[in-house]
């Protein structure tokens, strides 16, 4: 188990100087000048633009600049946000919170509705069961984020009305943020009217943003549970007259949540970037919104740290799905 976990971590090393590497390059390739973009409409001298450009060192050449990059960065700093001058990791501990209540209720969602999803169509294999359920994940993991959160909003919240636009809850409530988390804020504020508009505003970007992962975890759990249903054990538990319930639940879907459990850490970096184009849609104040505006305004040090920090943060994920994998299945650890 030693040596499992040491190829594990030794591997976090390269991935983690390759994802500075590429984060640095792609962001260098985009087009404007991060000066320009901070100063606005304000009229600038070339001499005054070449002063902030040396003071911010983006007159070095690009291989000096990524040096010194990685040389902060591995020194915990992330640098300073050109437009804010706020630390790049102020801003983003500020705003994660708003993320991952999104996120962890997007996975919520996914998990309570597609793990059932999965294990009925397998039960019910080659039924019309089967084919509804498997045809709606295949539908909803097919439909690109932007465009149904577009239609959630004109359907419900425009046409029906049932939901608001955007935003965590309503400008008629204010709860003190001294956890960052809207939902606990609102449950200790004793406030009723807050709780319900933090929970509406949550409904329709926890639908959109959780449907292409529930549609994975659907498919992933019918392939699983088919595998497992025609184990001899399972035969075994079936002759001895036990309640299919229990023979689907207890042992059949214990057994079949080991490839779930891969896939749930792989679906981080899909809710990830999903919660950047769930967040723009809605207007959800988080680290997607943070970034896209960050790449608007040409904020260099934003853009790096930001997508550094969320790259850690799926490694972090995958490395903890690893390691739970290999407790799991003692195989995988050879």
């Amino acid at each position: 188990m030693l040596r499992f976990l040491l190829r594990r971590f030794a591997l976090i090393i390269p991935t983690f100087v390759g994802v500075t590497l590429l984060s640095f390059v792609l962001i260098h390739l985009v087009p404007g000048d991060p000066i320009e973009a901070r100063m606005g409409e304000h009229v600038i001298t070339p001499e005054r633009l070449a002063e902030l450009r040396h003071q911010f060192g983006y007159d070095q050449p690009l291989w000096r600049q990524f040096l010194r990059y990685e040389g902060e960065v591995f020194r915990g700093d992330l640098g300073q946000s050109v437009v804010t001058r706020e630390t790049v990791w102020h801003e983003f501990v500020t705003l994660f919170p708003a993320t991952l209540e999104l996120s962890v209720c997007a996975m919520a969602f996914a998990i309570l509705i597609g793990v059932p999803m999965g294990v009925l169509a397998a039960v019910r294999r080659g039924t019309a069961t089967d084919y509804s359920l498997m045809g709606t994940a295949v539908t909803g993991a097919s439909m690109p984020i932007f465009w149904w959160g577009l239609m959630m909003i004109l359907v419900f919240s425009v046409s029906l009305g049932w939901t608001p636009v955007s935003g965590r809850i309503s400008d008629a409530f204010y709860v003190e943020p001294w956890s960052g988390f809207m939902l606990i804020d609102c449950h200790f504020s004793d406030d009723a009217g807050a709780c319900r508009s933090a929970v509406s505003h949550l409904i329709l970007p926890t639908i959109v943003l959780g449907t292409i992962p529930l549609a994975t975890i659907a498919r992933i759990t019918r392939s699983s549970m088919l595998d497992v249903l025609h184990e001899d054990y399972i035969r075994t538990a079936q002759a001895k007259g036990l309640a299919s319930l229990r023979v689907v639940v207890v042992h059949a879907l214990r057994n079949a949540l080991i490839p779930v459990v891969t896939v749930l850490g792989l679906q981080v970096g899909a809710l990830m970037g999903g919660a950047i184009l769930t967040e723009t849609i809605f207007s959800w104040p988080g680290v997607g919104h943070w970034l896209i505006d960050s790449i608007q305004r040409r904020d260099y040090p934003v853009l790096q740290g930001g997508t550094l920090l969320i790259a850690v943060l799926v490694i972090g994920v995958n490395l903890g799905v690893d390691v739970l994998y290999g407790v799991l299945n003692p195989r995988i650890r050879r």
